[in-house]
């Protein structure tokens, strides 16, 4: 024993050598390719840009090819257009800012007097007690810093000899470089985008195949799926988006033409560039233009016009226009699209804003389709990554049976009550018993998930009777049926039984469900007693099967008579092995599913109730539902 607890601890200390070590290497990767990103940006921004590029203008080289054109001067036509477009919109938005820049000093007056009114509105309060405060300890550091001392001689400071150097004047190369240097790195950026577009929508099927054959080998079909999706994702976002803030732009432009406010198609070409940040655009193009307005107008009223311009353009466009276009989202939470717009704003700068959703986009597609990077598909996906049930007994775990209770009634709105039981609260009580089993749930933790999951199933009902419509009245109502039900462990399998209790009273059968803490020479006292036309034996697994098994051949032992179904419900059963032992054991149907087992006892209560019109007596029949 001492040598296989030695053994064991060995592997125990071997496998936390192993998880940390795990850890530590997934570390030094993710800093080797954060430092890589960031070292790289002036070569890895004009590719990802030529690539964002190349998904949007890729529709319109695909709709001229449709057309005749041939592929290449399909490519040049759209590069052309899109070049001569850029560039007027440039050569505008500079004589714009040019013209404007020259206005400002006329509105010097205006300013001013605003600048006196927000003044006014601080004088005798917070803001002037702050200033006069800070000048007065101004004062205190200047009498600090003049010399206490006026016996103390200073003595006189020798003058440093000056020498005039004349500089060699340059050559002329040297004064181009030294002058042009800031503006060629971005000219060679952008001549690089360019010629990578062109290169890419011309090539984009070689590329494509060289992908597929560098990535794919071995894994053809998940790689065609990955760069399929990922491709009309980006594509369709970047059209939809285009759209929309071109919109966006047109409307504000349009909305401060009105109002008067100077260099209005100015401000709405800069509302649809800066929507392209996400959620800060808008509002750093509302500000800019809320400051042209602060100086031109006299008073306050048309601040106040054009923030409500913005307000009702950016409703309009987040509640109309996106759902409308978008249809599905790009498939990123909104949480993880503000971090990752924090990332790569802070690795690439401004550029990083624009390329934040769409690299954020190819990351989640990659999480999606390759194991290993799953996690990026976790942490940035918009799917749920949590089913109901597990949410549901998540919830009861940390003993919010409000929330449960949400989970629940919200399925019941797209599903059948049955269906929620069977899904959902179900697989509750059997997770539970499986986690009280294997001692990860103490009995009050487990009594609490009981004692909510049978409230809930109540409140389901319920709400199910509320939501069927009444049926009309006139035909005759079937006679009721007594059912029996019993536990054949603990509470468990009463909550299981309550459940089908509310399935089976809706159809006319009325259903007395024992407690759990009657034993089986009880439970066959009171069936002999009340002789039942049906009785319920439940039992959840894990486990179980025994007690069904024996309850099974008492009831068959002393009523030979009966029919007995069997229902095993709930994750975790083996139907064919199950079916065989309970067979033997004398029962005559098996049910793996609380729908299942439900028609089975309104199938035979159908027939029971057609005997009962031709006959006096009936045959009793026992239903032993396992669950």
């Amino acid at each position: 024993m001492a040598e296989k607890g030695r053994t064991m601890a060995t592997r125990l200390g071997s496998n936390r050598w192993q998880r940390s070590l795990a850890v530590l290497t997934t570390f030094v990767v993710v800093v080797l390719v954060i430092a890589c990103l960031y070292l790289a940006r002036s070569v890895l921004i004009p590719v990802a840009l030529a690539i964002l590029l190349t998904f949007l203008l890729s529709p319109l080289v695909t709709a001229l090819q449709r057309r005749g054109l041939r592929r290449v001067p399909a490519v040049i036509v759209v590069v052309a257009l899109t070049g001569l477009l850029l560039g007027g919109l440039g050569w505008l938005l500079a004589d714009r800012v040019a013209s404007l820049a020259n206005d400002l000093p006329a509105h010097r007056e205006n300013i001013t007097r605003k600048l006196n009114d927000l003044r006014g509105l601080g004088k005798e309060g917070t803001i002037e007690k702050v200033s006069r405060t800070v000048k007065e300890v101004a004062k205190e550091l200047e009498k600090d810093s003049t010399p206490t001392d006026p016996d103390k001689k200073v003595l006189p400071v020798p003058p440093i000899p000056v020498k005039v150097v004349e500089d060699a004047p340059l050559l002329g190369l040297e004064t181009f470089l030294q002058n042009a240097g800031p503006l060629l790195e971005p000219l060679a950026s952008a001549g690089l985008v360019v010629v990578l577009v062109i290169f890419m929508l011309v090539q984009r099927e070689d590329l494509r195949n060289r992908l597929i054959r560098l990535f794919g080998h071995g894994h053809l079909t998940v790689t065609t799926k990955a760069l399929d999706e990922a491709g009309q994702r980006i594509s369709r976002y970047l059209l939809m988006q285009l759209i929309i803030n071109s919109t966006f732009g047109l409307a504000i432009g349009v909305g401060l033409f009105f109002i008067g406010v100077p260099y209005a198609l100015l401000w709405g070409f800069l509302a649809a560039v800066l929507r392209y940040i996400p959620y800060v655009g808008p509002w750093v193009a509302a500000l800019l233009a809320l400051a042209m307005t602060l100086i031109t107008f006299e008073g306050w009223t048309p601040l106040l016009v054009v923030l409500g311009l913005f307000l009702v353009c950016e409703l309009i466009s987040n509640m109309v226009m996106e759902p409308l276009l978008y249809g599905q989202s790009i498939g990123v939470s909104e949480a993880a699209l503000l971090v990752a717009v924090a990332f790569w704003t802070w690795v690439w700068g401004p550029v990083g804003l624009v390329l934040a959703a769409p690299l954020t986009v190819c990351l989640v597609v990659l999480g999606k389709y390759v194991p290993h990077l799953e996690f990026f598909d976790i942490l940035l996906g918009a799917r749920p990554v949590l089913g109901p049930d597990v949410r549901y007994y998540q919830r009861l775990l940390a003993r919010d049976q409000d929330e449960a209770a949400d989970v629940a009634a919200e399925q019941l709105r797209a599903s059948s009550l049955e269906q929620v039981y069977d899904h959902i609260l179900i697989p509750a009580l059997t997770a539970a018993r499986r986690d009280l089993e294997n001692e990860r749930l103490t009995e009050d933790e487990a009594q609490f998930v009981i004692t909510a999951t049978r409230e809930i199933a109540e409140e389901l009902a319920v709400q199910a009777r509320e939501q069927t419509p009444v049926e009309e009245a006139g035909a005759a109502p079937l006679p009721v049926v007594s059912v029996m039900a019993c536990p054949a462990r603990d509470e468990a399998d009463e909550a299981a039984l309550v459940m089908l209790r509310n399935l089976l009273e809706p159809a006319g059968c009325r259903v007395e469900v024992m407690t759990s803490e009657m034993l089986a020479s009880e439970v066959i006292s009171k069936v002999g007693e009340e002789r039942p036309p049906l009785i319920c034996v439940a039992s959840l697994p894990p486990g179980g099967l025994a007690h069904t098994r024996y309850l099974c051949l008492r009831l068959r032992s002393r009523h030979p008579g009966l029919k007995v179904a069997v229902g095993r419900w709930g994750p975790g059963t083996d139907r064919e092995k199950d079916r065989d032992r309970l067979q033997a054991a004398g029962a005559d149907y098996l049910g793996t599913t609380l729908q299942e087992t439900r028609n089975q006892i309104l199938e035979f209560v159908r027939v029971f109730r057609h005997r009962a019109q031709s006959e006096t007596t009936g045959e009793a029949v026992v239903v032993a539902a396992a669950v």
